[in-house]
């Protein structure tokens, strides 16, 4: 699924694409908003909220979220798709350009006076105008017994961390996401981490944790089950993490480095 600096980026090429321009076209291919029709509106803005992105036309606002497989593709008007158009949820047209949604995981549309209350659940964004540390750090230690990995990819805690992020978060902290929240002593120091990776990656085209942009350099535990630890050469284990079994995701250690 990706992470919130992908969403963040989506939603600034949408903004570049579309804001202050009026729909020439409104297509949605999903039943429930089928008969939504938004062309001759002016598109506002496109933001991102952690993992979901938001379109903002005239009174309405256009909310997807990607998932695993969804994407959105921009380009001239008349173009081919890259994608097959079965797999189109939403199609939006200007004069010039094509912004087309593409397997999206939630396609919804509902007035923009709701926006605020829609999203409320979701904790501080950290990419967002709303980023507040001090509460990210208290969500975090409101349940104690619960285990720091899941708490971290609660999106009422802290809005945009997915596994990749857990992962390379954990690792450079030295921490075991599977330790109760309670006994992980600076909770403070993981969120600033997080915030500043997300910084550091929400203009690059391709993410790195370590630094290094070559295939295969750019995380430090995140995908790399049974290779060495870059650090200290131990292997690094693999496994399922979550709340309950139709939530787990999958977790990557370095035994010797997160203690």
């Amino acid at each position: 699924m990706p992470e919130g600096d992908t969403v963040w980026q989506a939603a600034r090429l949408l903004d570049r694409a579309l804001s202050g321009k009026t729909l020439r076209r409104c297509d949605i291919r999903v039943p429930t908003f089928a008969t939504v029709d938004l062309a001759g509106q002016v598109v506002d803005s496109a933001v991102s909220r952690g993992k979901h992105l938001l379109i903002r036309v005239g009174d309405f606002d256009v909310h997807t979220h990607l998932k695993m497989e969804g994407q959105w593709q921009i380009h001239p008007v008349g173009s081919r798709w890259r994608r097959p158009a079965h797999q189109a949820r939403i199609v939006f047209a200007t004069d010039d350009v094509e912004a087309v949604g593409f397997s999206l995981g939630v396609t919804e549309v509902f007035a923009r006076a709701e926006e605020s209350e829609r999203l409320a659940y979701l904790g501080p964004d950290l990419l967002g105008p709303d980023w507040d540390p001090a509460r990210a750090v208290r969500n975090l230690r409101a349940d104690p017994d619960r285990l720091i990995g899941t708490t971290l990819l609660d999106q009422r805690n802290l809005a945009g961390i997915g596994n990749e992020y857990l992962a390379e978060v954990c690792f450079l902290r030295g921490v075991d996401p599977r330790r109760p929240a309670g006994e992980v002593g600076d909770v403070t120091a993981l969120v600033d981490l997080a915030h500043r990776l997300f910084t550091a990656n929400r203009d690059r085209p391709i993410r790195t944790t370590t630094g290094d942009t070559r295939r295969g350099r750019r995380t430090w535990v995140y995908g790399r089950a049974n290779l060495p630890c870059r650090r200290c050469g131990t292997t690094i284990e693999t496994g399922m993490l979550g709340d309950d079994p139709t939530r787990e995701r999958r977790l990557f250690v370095c035994p010797h480095c997160q203690r």
